[in-house]
């Protein structure tokens, strides 16, 4: 039997200074690291890990928001969450940052899902890690694709959502579930034509970023959008809602394949977390009950819900006073433990 292609690591272009939207922890070592999806796709990733702890640790994987960069909220959750005792990595997904993968800027729900399992495939070739102790974290959009890594990837023991969307659900359905079929029509319509558009001029579109100037109608949450990255406070130069936004053409896949349609078969941990005020907040709500679906009352139930009171959906990037790392904390070690 002859074997198949051996795994190529591309050699990146990695930033050495601390280009990050927060400050370094002391208690923390940082370093990159990089490594290959199954796709062939190499990933650029910050590595986190505690100063004063020695051993196999337990670890755990972060990425998200969608549209964001590892060095904003992904390398908060992560430090934070090392410093704490856990070795992280908060990596860049594919087509974005400074990982591989051409086109640039293109979001896909099958193999966005994979860079996670790629990330444990990092975490578990490590003589430091504890293997029986692995965990995700996905934020925003990338909370959905780590409820549906969790699904197909067995080795995750642990994750948590934070202030999750279903990017699926989102670019099929609209908003609140606003669109119809024929919006969806048409909405798919326009993107066939955009990919005609994009071959005859030998380009890709991008949509755009957070709008800039804001419109003076804007809803609430899209202002949130705007503080966060477009101000200082979370603007990054490779993040792509910081500036040109994603390939336009990356709705279609999104459109056609569902994501955690196996969500209420996940027998690992499950926490969601949201804030009260977020416009998101009926993604949790809905994926919470898809979690139990198959729960027995009176039977152990691994799966939570936590609701931060007066919390945005914005909050729960990069405010160290609302993102419950006290919570998170406990609910990876109960856990782990198991």
């Amino acid at each position: 039997m002859s074997n198949g292609d051996k795994i190529k690591i591309e050699e990146l272009k990695l930033v050495t200074d601390w280009d990050k939207t927060f400050p370094r922890d002391g208690r923390v070592d940082h370093s990159k690291v990089t490594f290959v999806n199954r796709y062939g796709i190499t990933l650029a990733a910050d590595l986190y890990k505690p100063i004063c702890m020695a051993g196999k640790l337990p670890a755990i994987a972060v990425c998200g928001p969608f549209g964001a960069v590892k060095e904003q909220a992904a390398g908060i959750y992560a430090q934070e969450m090392a410093a704490r005792g856990y070795l992280t990595i908060a990596f860049d997904p594919s087509f974005t940052g400074e990982s591989g993968g051409v086109p640039r800027y293109v979001a896909s729900p099958d193999i966005n899902t994979e860079d996670f399992s790629a990330a444990v495939d990092c975490l578990l070739s490590r003589d430091d890690v504890n293997q029986e102790q692995i965990g995700v974290i996905g934020i925003c959009g990338w909370g959905g694709m780590a409820v549906n890594a969790v699904a197909s990837d067995t080795r995750i023991k642990a994750v948590v959502a934070s202030t999750m969307y279903d990017m699926s659900r989102v670019t099929g359905s609209g908003y609140f579930d606003s669109s119809d079929e024929p919006t969806r029509y048409e909405l798919r319509r326009q993107l066939n034509l955009q990919r005609l558009e994009d071959v005859s001029k030998g380009q890709y579109a991008l949509g755009g970023g957070v709008a800039d100037p804001l419109p003076a109608d804007a809803p609430a949450f899209v202002q949130d959008y705007y503080d966060y990255y477009k101000t200082k406070r979370g603007y990054h130069p490779r993040s792509l809602n910081s500036n040109g936004g994603w390939n336009k053409t990356s709705a279609l896949s999104f459109l056609n394949m569902p994501l955690m349609a196996y969500a209420g078969e996940i027998r690992s941990a499950v926490m969601l977390i949201h804030g009260e005020k977020a416009h998101s907040l009926y993604f949790s709500i809905d994926t919470y009950r898809k979690l139990v679906e198959n729960w027995c009352p009176g039977t152990p139930n691994n799966k939570v819900l936590m609701v931060i009171t007066g919390a945005s959906h914005t909050d729960l990037y990069d405010r160290m006073d609302v993102i419950p790392f006290d919570s998170m904390d406990i609910f990876f070690k109960e856990h782990f433990r198991e």
